[in-house]
């Protein structure tokens, strides 16, 4: 059928599409760790449970049910629904009455023990595979397989491979994201025995130590596992998320925030009265290069003036910790960053009314591991808190799961910034001379299902007010 489409009935089409209205999203992660006061089946203590089901003669192998895995939650304005196991795992389903009946479910349900992203994980949209990345410790593990790499179907929790790496591969991450604009996954990752550049040597300004060990932006080829720098040189922050709008605008959160007072909105301000705890930063994805605001500054000791890059984003408002935490945006509103956070820095002050460490032995009382779900409004930096989380759960990656039939875009809107330009174009050509656009159902303008030349000629006719087929 053909679709005849004027520019007036794409500004309308790109109001419905783009509209800011709060609607419930469903929000996916990969279980990471928990905290239970559930002392019926956890003991109260920290860390997954498990249930032994039994041995399984024809798969060889014991066969439990963990709490690995990937859950699902929704966040309908400030109402969080606690998380889930999507899929959940039934043991009815495979065992019953001391007999093993499903031995492929059977090896399904106990795989979820190895999803486990201590080094990080992602969900790549492009293919709706998960990769997770288990740094394996002990003087037993060799170095050549440091780091287990698994990939699942992100619908189905199927185990797809699994492989291991050299240490030397480098896949400790805070964090990795695919970019919406071009397809490819970046990472924030913790790089080990670098080889500085001369010029970052003899500038510690620029980037402040010149430690061999920090954080670069790179990209990942999650076939290979292969990461490419871009950063030219290392960051020092206590990184914990990375997460890509569909901007493309990459944004990472820091762990930190213990000198302060708390407001009586529950946020944490420091003695001038500002925004404390965990930073947001800003990353330039070309350059890999914190973003930053230039600043007119004296130098103190040669009263000479010259130009610095400051951070333009407050504090969140909330303490952290440098444990594994993530991040997400929804497609829908790149300004708000989705935030699975602690509650706090894992200090406060002690019976004696001295600061420090608070007691792992009182955790379930003083709120040392206490966890919550934030939004943070990447405008500002400045967080709120959605809702805390009943079981204290953090999870290695975080995604939101977009509904099937919500609309996608409007047709020729290529680049996906809510209108029709000549930008569309470009992107067109970029995909078809370089292949490094993501696929949209808006790509196929002229609805032959495939991209081509063709579908450059139809978004000038829609520039041109004409119509496509």
């Amino acid at each position: 059928m053909t679709k005849k489409i004027t520019l007036a009935t794409l500004a309308l089409v790109a109001l419905f599409c783009f509209s800011t209205n709060a609607e419930p999203l469903k929000i996916k992660g990969v279980y990471n760790h928990s905290y239970h006061n559930d002392t019926d089946y956890t003991g109260g203590h920290d860390g997954p449970w498990s249930t032994y089901v039994g041995w399984n003669s024809t798969l060889g192998k014991a066969v439990f049910v963990v709490e690995n895995g990937i859950y699902s939650m929704t966040v309908d304005g400030t109402t969080l629904t606690q998380p889930v196991k999507d899929p959940d795992v039934v043991i009815g389903d495979f065992y019953s009455n001391g007999q093993f009946t499903n031995n492929a479910m059977a090896l399904w349900a106990t795989n979820f023990n190895l999803m486990f992203g201590n080094s990080g994980s992602v969900m790549n949209p492009n293919d709706s595979v998960i990769t997770t990345v288990m740094s394996r410790t002990g003087e037993e593990v060799e170095d050549s397989e440091r780091f287990a790499v698994r990939k699942w179907n992100a619908n189905t929790g199927d185990l797809l491979s699994s492989a291991y790496f050299h240490t030397s591969s480098n896949l400790e991450s805070a964090g990795m994201c695919a970019n919406p604009k071009n397809g490819l996954v970046y990472g924030l990752f913790y790089l080990t025995a670098q080889d500085l550049p001369e010029e970052i040597v003899n500038d510690p300004d620029f980037f402040g130590d010149t430690q061999d060990t920090g954080y670069c932006i790179c990209t990942i080829d999650l076939s290979t596992m292969e990461i490419t720098p871009i950063t030219p040189g290392l960051y020092y922050e206590n990184f914990v998320t990375f997460a890509i709008n569909s901007e493309g605008r990459a944004f990472a959160l820091t762990s930190g925030g213990t000198a302060g007072y708390e407001g009586e909105d529950g946020k944490m301000y420091d003695i001038n009265g500002n925004l404390t705890g965990a930073q947001l930063y800003e990353f330039d994805l070309e350059s890999g290069l914190m973003v930053g605001t230039p600043v007119e500054a004296v130098d103190p000791e040669t009263g000479e003036t010259y130009t610095e890059m400051v951070n333009p984003y407050s504090a969140t408002g909330y303490c952290s910790q440098a444990k594994r935490q993530s991040a997400c945006f929804s497609k829908k509103d790149p300004t708000k960053m989705y935030w699975n956070g602690y509650f706090n820095s894992g200090k406060g002050f002690n019976e004696n009314g001295s600061w420090g460490n608070l007691p792992d032995s009182e955790w379930q009382t003083n709120g040392k591991y206490d966890t919550a779900l934030y939004e943070v409004d990447i405008t500002t930096g400045e967080a709120t808190q959605i809702a805390k989380f009943d079981d204290r759960y953090t999870f290695s990656c975080m995604w939101v799961e977009e509904e099937d039939d919500e609309p996608q875009g409007i047709y020729g809107d290529v680049n996906r910034d809510g209108y029709v330009t000549s930008a569309d174009v470009t992107a067109l050509y970029d995909y078809l001379l370089n292949g490094v656009m993501t696929f949209y159902d808006t790509s196929d303008v002229n609805g032959d299902g495939v991209v081509t030349s063709a579908d450059v000629t139809a978004v000038y006719d829609i520039l041109l007010g004409g119509a496509a087929e």
